[in-house]
């Protein structure tokens, strides 16, 4: 989504960098990402997905958009050979993005080998950071991104303060150049029936924009975020669409009387929609008018762009010894 894009500095997810997103159950982290990998697959990319909760919806993927007969994916059984195949795939330089789901799902062998009730202190956190430690280096020559999904624990004993932590120990946090907390603040409604929820997407660590920066995206059981919601929500706080009591208006034209009603029109009109678009940024001087392809590219994706050798020539096939691979991403939320 577009207000996902600016919160992440313009330009969506960096490549060559290690991403965390981590939030609730049922927060939207998982579908966040599958947005990701399906905008990169559309810029021409290729995907890989480490299964390790083995909770994949392949419908789900493809609703979103998710080309499933081009996503590489894996379902390992311990966290060795997870951190393996994520290894070998970002040093294979063919895959643009990685996304592993999830961290606290990530158990060690001696873990699985061994017996229910069995202490194992530390042996995740060590394993991470070991990975972490070998993984970052080489995401950084071969410019791949790569995201680590990840669940909330609670501290225990905590009195004061924000009891609220991540698993799999402190090296996540230290090497993740962004970190984006996922976090469902109210439901969305249509009558009596609950069809989704709001969503917020707070950029708590960013290394290559300023942090800090929140967005808040409808996230719909049906559809995923809604693209037409956040321009609605961005219009609004820009004043670049009016409410009139229940109304909705841009200029002269009524797009619907409640907000629903508005996303709708915006996705049966969508010259209308890139209009709005143009407008909120120019009122954030992120264009001069242009349209978002002329002015660097900035995309609702949520991975990484095909750098092409020119304008007139198509992006080269992903081979395993190839260099130029997707330029910085834009994120689609």
């Amino acid at each position: 989504a577009l207000s996902i894009d600016l919160a992440l500095g313009g330009k969506g997810l960096p490549r060559g960098r290690i991403i965390e997103i981590f939030g609730n159950e049922s927060s939207g982290k998982t579908t966040l990402a599958l947005h990701a990998i399906a905008e990169a697959q559309r810029a021409g990319g290729v995907a890989a997905f480490i299964d390790v909760e083995h909770a994949l919806d392949p419908g789900w993927a493809k609703r979103l958009g998710v080309d499933l007969e081009g996503l590489l994916v894996s379902q390992p059984s311990y966290a060795e050979e997870a951190l393996k195949i994520t290894e070998m795939l970002v040093k294979s330089n063919a895959v643009d993005i990685i996304v592993i789901d999830s961290v606290a799902a990530l158990v060690p062998k001696a873990e699985v080998d061994g017996e229910i009730g069995e202490s194992h202190v530390g042996l995740q956190a060590r394993l991470m950071s070991q990975a972490l430690r070998i993984l970052t280096p080489v995401v950084s020559k071969t410019k791949t991104c790569v995201i680590f999904i990840n669940q909330i624990r609670q501290k225990i004993g905590v009195m004061f303060g924000n009891p609220e932590t991540t698993a799999g120990g402190l090296a996540l946090r230290f090497y993740s150049s962004v970190r984006i907390e996922v976090k469902k603040t109210q439901t969305i409604k249509t009558g009596d029936e609950t069809v989704g929820a709001e969503v917020k997407v707070r950029v708590v660590k960013n290394k290559v924009a300023p942090p800090f920066r929140v967005a808040t995206v409808d996230l719909m059981h049906d559809s995923g975020i809604s693209l037409e919601g956040d321009l609605v929500n961005m219009a609004l706080e820009d004043k670049v669409i009016d409410k009139s009591g229940n109304w909705l208006l841009y200029g002269d034209v009524k797009l619907g009387n409640g907000k629903e009603n508005a996303k709708t029109y915006l996705k049966e009109n969508k010259e209308l929609a890139e209009e709005i678009r143009r407008k909120i940024l120019e009122k954030r001087g992120v264009l001069g008018g242009g349209s978002p392809e002329e002015n660097g590219k900035l995309t609702d994706s949520a991975s990484a762009k095909m750098e092409t050798p020119s304008k007139a020539e198509p992006a080269p096939a992903p081979t395993p010894s190839r260099r130029g691979r997707a330029a910085s991403s834009a994120t689609e939320g």
